[in-house]
This record gives structure tokens, C-alpha cells and sequence, in this order.
């Protein structure tokens, strides 16, 4: 499960790049009850802010600016030292995309790129750690990378954000009766899992012309009332909604800009 206590190597925080901001924020207002508040900097409106849910902080949003991106969130995971994980994920053969940098007291940032093309990014807390709500009814509750190379990103991963690994058969037999790793903070026990990584051929990642991504999984109360507010405010479903034994049921999405997500109501409830 992911917690807000924001252990190194766990999600603590995500934001959506959206060519239009207004829309992104309807469309996840509608589907996840979330509230928008747009940010002000030195008194001027810029082009981003915050999503609530129920006050509390749960994601961020932003205008899409780098040339040739795709729409797409962002997962961010905590880290004591920004720039020495930088330095790890260049001895690890990935690519550093934007430096690490300062934001004001609230923290330090980088992104990056794994060797295979996944873009993941990373926080060093200041007075800001992270989201103030997850593993709540329309919060962030698992994270998920479709990779083309499993071991690769277990290895680099591993390395780079020390996360341990368990392997598990696909939940209903999966693509093939494939196999679906758990991440694992190190040093921490299995109910600590923050997410997933399934391994994929190339053509089935359609999304990023066969690049490795991460995407949010979303715990909603309900699957199928939240995939009906996906489709009646112009997104779509990729997959689902389906039963996952053990997990819950699921539905993979699009957003009307094609950013991928998952909405889960999970096994048991929340």
C-alpha cells in the first residue's frame, strides 16, 4: 500500500502534463471528484496548480510544453539526495532529461529516463514531502510500468531506487499467463508494495510508439459508475472494467488528451 510517511524509493507525489489545462481539470473534477485550485506566482495566474480531494493535495497539473510529448502523468518517487540518485541513474545507463533542480523551500526535483525510454522522476523533500492523500477513494494507491524488459528494469531500478522484487502469475492468467513483479520498498515488509511492473512486446505499447511508461493506478468505490464518467466526459477505456482475483476490478483509461491511468476499486474496499 502506499502511505504518507514517504519512505526513499516510494511515490510521493504525480502531475499531469495537459495541452489544456481547463479540460484536464473538468474531466478529473468529473471522474475522481477532484477540485482544482490554480496556482499564483507573485501575484500572477500561471498555466497549472493542485487537484484536492476532500482539501487535501492528491495530484498536481500543468501545461504540456515539451515539444514532441505526449500527454502523460508523471510519478515522482522521494529520495534523500537528488543529486547523488542522478549520479546513480547515469552509472545505470539512463538518461537524465531535466537536472535536478530547486523549488523554492518546498523541495528539490529531477527527471529521468530508464535505458529502455520510461520516464519516471524523483523529490527531495524541503517543507513539501509529498501528496497529502492515497490509498483513498480518488487518490493515488499503486503505480505501474509496462516495460519491454522486466529484468532490465528490475536491475536498474533496483540499483537506482533500491527497490526489492516479487514475482507473481498474472491476476486471471494475464497475457499469455505472464508474470507481474511487486515492488517493494527495501527493508520494508510485503504490505508495504507500491506498486508493479508487467513486461510487454513493443507493438502492444501503442501509446508511446513501443517506449516503456509508467501510468497511476486511481481507488475509486466504484469501477463501473467512475468508467461511466470517464466516457460521458470524452475519455476512453482501453481495457475493462474486469475482475482481478485477489486485487479488484480495474479498467485501464484514456483521458480526452490520451493520457493513460487506472481505476481500481479494489478486493475488500477501502
Amino acid at each position: 500500500m502506499i502511505t504518507t510517511d514517504f519512505v526513499p524509493g516510494s511515490p510521493c507525489w504525480l502531475d499531469l502534463g495537459a495541452p489544456d489545462v481547463p479540460a484536464a481539470a473538468a474531466f478529473y473534477g468529473a471522474v475522481l471528484g477532484w477540485e482544482y485550485e490554480a496556482m499564483r506566482v507573485e501575484e500572477e495566474d500561471v498555466e497549472g496548480g493542485m487537484f484536492r480531494r476532500d482539501g487535501k493535495i492528491v495530484a498536481g497539473l500543468g501545461k504540456l510544453t515539451e515539444e514532441g510529448a505526449r500527454p502523460a502523468w508523471m510519478i515522482y518517487h522521494s529520495v534523500t539526495d537528488a543529486d547523488a540518485t542522478t549520479r546513480a541513474v547515469e552509472r545505470a545507463g539512463g538518461t537524465v532529461r531535466v537536472a535536478p533542480r530547486d523549488l523554492d523551500e518546498w523541495g528539490r526535483m529531477a527527471q529521468y529516463s530508464d535505458p529502455l525510454g520510461g520516464q519516471f522522476a524523483v523529490w527531495q523533500p524541503g517543507t513539501d514531502r509529498g501528496v497529502e492523500l492515497v490509498d483513498e477513494p480518488g487518490s493515488l494507491c499503486w503505480t505501474e510500468l509496462y516495460t519491454t524488459d522486466a529484468a532490465a528494469a528490475k536491475e536498474f531500478y533496483g540499483g537506482v531506487l533500491g527497490w526489492r522484487f516479487g514475482d507473481m502469475p498474472m491476476p486471471g492468467g494475464g497475457e499469455g499467463g505472464g508474470t507481474y513483479t511487486l515492488i517493494t520498498p527495501e527493508g520494508l515488509p510485503d504490505e508495504r508494495m507500491h506498486g508493479g511492473l508487467m513486461q510487454l512486446p513493443a507493438e502492444q505499447l501503442d501509446l508511446t510508439g513501443g517506449r516503456p511508461y509508467w501510468h497511476p493506478v486511481f481507488a475509486v468505490a466504484d469501477c463501473d459508475a467512475a468508467v461511466a464518467k470517464v466516457r460521458e466526459n470524452g475519455g476512453s477505456v482501453q481495457m475493462g472494467p474486469d475482475d482481478a482475483e485477489g486485487v479488484g476490478r480495474l479498467a485501464v483509461c484514456l483521458d480526452p488528451a490520451n493520457a493513460d491511468f487506472v481505476l481500481l476499486a479494489p478486493a475488500g474496499g477501502r
